[in-house]
């Protein structure tokens, strides 16, 4: 049987309308994906499934509707769950030069002359662009996630390779 990994999908947010829908806080690079019509997602708990009945964009916010939720009191009963779904372990995004925040976190981290200077611990993703978070020596660091700064991801081998970075690598000024 193929290895799998739980990741979170996403989080059941406020109710919307008394027929059980509900938004959803995203948590994938993949919402068509993971939230199609007839995908079962589980609470993070275990403890119940979530079948998706309908998905639609509404003022740039996921909105669900779940067969288990049938009225706007079992929707806001389950605001706060975190929903998770299982995936192969080897799966990969489509794109090249993508990657899944689990394919990044405990990477090792070269700096421009191949020493190793710490270890990928997340990813942040924010409007303007993604962080990766290196626990260092110096304590946690944040490089932003482009091309320019972090020219060599190398997976399959276990790490990533900076640009010249120092600055952002350490507490002392530059002056």
């Amino acid at each position: 049987m193929a290895q799998t990994v739980e990741i979170v999908v996403g989080v059941i947010g406020r109710a919307h309308g008394i027929r059980g829908d509900v938004s959803i806080d995203v948590r994938t690079d993949e919402p068509e994906l993971r939230f199609r019509v007839g995908a079962v997602l589980r609470a993070e708990d275990g403890s119940r499934d979530f079948t998706v009945a309908a998905a639609r964009d509404h003022s740039g916010r996921l909105l669900v509707k779940f067969a288990e939720l049938v009225d706007r009191t079992a929707a806001e009963e389950a605001r706060g769950i975190r929903l998770v779904v299982d995936v192969p372990a080897d799966e990969t995004p489509d794109e090249d030069g993508v990657y899944y925040d689990r394919q990044l976190i405990g990477l090792r981290v070269l700096d421009a002359a191949g020493t190793e200077v710490g270890t990928v611990t997340a990813v942040v993703h924010l409007p303007a662009q993604d962080l990766l978070e290196i626990d260092t020596a110096n304590g946690a660091r944040m490089i932003p996630f482009v091309e320019a700064l972090v020219p060599d991801v190398d997976v399959s081998s276990g790490c990533v390779r900076l640009a010249d970075v120092a600055g952002l690598l350490s507490d002392e000024d530059d002056a």
